[in-house]
């Protein structure tokens, strides 16, 4: 058995004045939970240093810039790196990014036991819209302040094992975990910000989200045979609810462990990565069974093409 034993640490809301260096105590309290429960790696969501700042309209890039980190590890967030390397435990770890040539992304990166960063990832699935939209009950402008992902989906071979990243609306994509799990993934690390209510959708409410959380990520992990690991920021943040359901998943797709409430949490369990091996070699041996001939259209084309009439 190749064990590593996963915290997810869930986020409850972080309000919109709430400094970094708050945060970063809520974290590294989390983190210090994560060492008592022996954990190898502790994975925080998407977003985790500031409150969901794309639900708000900005248009002075002074203002937009301070959602963004400059540097990682900053000069905020060094303790966490150091607190990881202090207890031997890899950190998925997400903010936004702003590059030294003035491009913003939405970021997450992985360090391994000794605190070194190991990978980058920047999110490629932005969702939501680039101006104010009068129609929508809050807005949701991330393609206002990030630019799509560049670094496509890597893997890195760290900790024992294949571990890849992705950030939020990705896990909704099967494109997302097939290019990782063309490269071996045993393990897929991603922290999400999603709300508890469709902006354009009234009726569809927190139980649908969380079953959609779920349906995702839990197809993911089957079909490419590998962990899932996803993790929330939660709760009620600047007046608006956003679901928790922070979640490990086998590589059977079943739910090993669960986030109950929408506060801070950590949800802990060992997994085998060796577990990863069987579905792999059987009905997911993609060197047997993909017909790659017959996928052009994926890489080929964005939007659907129905038949002519």
């Amino acid at each position: 058995m190749r064990l590593v034993t996963v915290a997810a640490a869930q986020l409850g809301p972080i309000q919109k004045n709430e400094p970094r260096t708050d945060v970063v105590r809520r974290m590294l309290a989390l983190m210090d939970e994560a060492k008592r429960a022996e954990a190898d790696l502790i994975v925080f969501p998407e977003l985790a240093l500031t409150t969901f700042f794309p639900r708000w309209y900005m248009e002075d890039p002074a203002e937009i810039d301070q959602w963004f980190e400059r540097e990682m590890p900053s000069a905020a967030t060094r303790p966490l790196f150091e607190r990881a390397a202090e207890y031997g435990m890899g950190m998925y770890l997400g903010y936004a990014e702003l590059t030294p040539d003035g491009r913003h992304f939405n970021s997450s990166v992985l360090a391994d036991r000794t605190g070194a960063i190991v990978g980058k990832y920047r999110k490629v699935h932005l969702p939501g819209h680039a101006e104010f939209d009068p129609e929508r009950a809050f807005q949701h402008l991330e393609k206002r302040y990030f630019e799509p992902g560049d670094l496509g989906f890597p893997v890195w071979r760290t900790m024992g094992g294949i571990f890849g990243m992705c950030i939020c609306n990705d896990r909704r994509w099967p494109e997302t975990y097939r290019v990782m799990g063309l490269q071996g993934v045993e393990m897929v690390l991603v922290g999400y910000n999603t709300p508890s209510i469709n902006s354009q959708k009234s009726a569809e409410g927190p139980e649908q989200r969380l079953f959609h959380n779920r349906l995702s990520v839990q197809a993911g992990a089957y079909q490419n045979s590998t962990w899932v690991v996803a993790v929330a920021k939660a709760g009620i943040e600047d007046g608006f609810p956003m679901i928790g359901g922070s979640l490990i998943v086998n590589p059977d797709g079943e739910i090993m462990a669960e986030a109950k409430t929408e506060g801070d949490e950590l949800v802990v369990h060992a997994c085998d990565l060796d577990a990863t091996t069987f579905g792999k070699t059987t009905i997911f041996d993609f060197a047997r069974h993909r017909r790659i001939e017959h996928y052009g259209r994926i890489c080929a084309q964005t939007g659907p093409t129905p038949p002519a009439l």
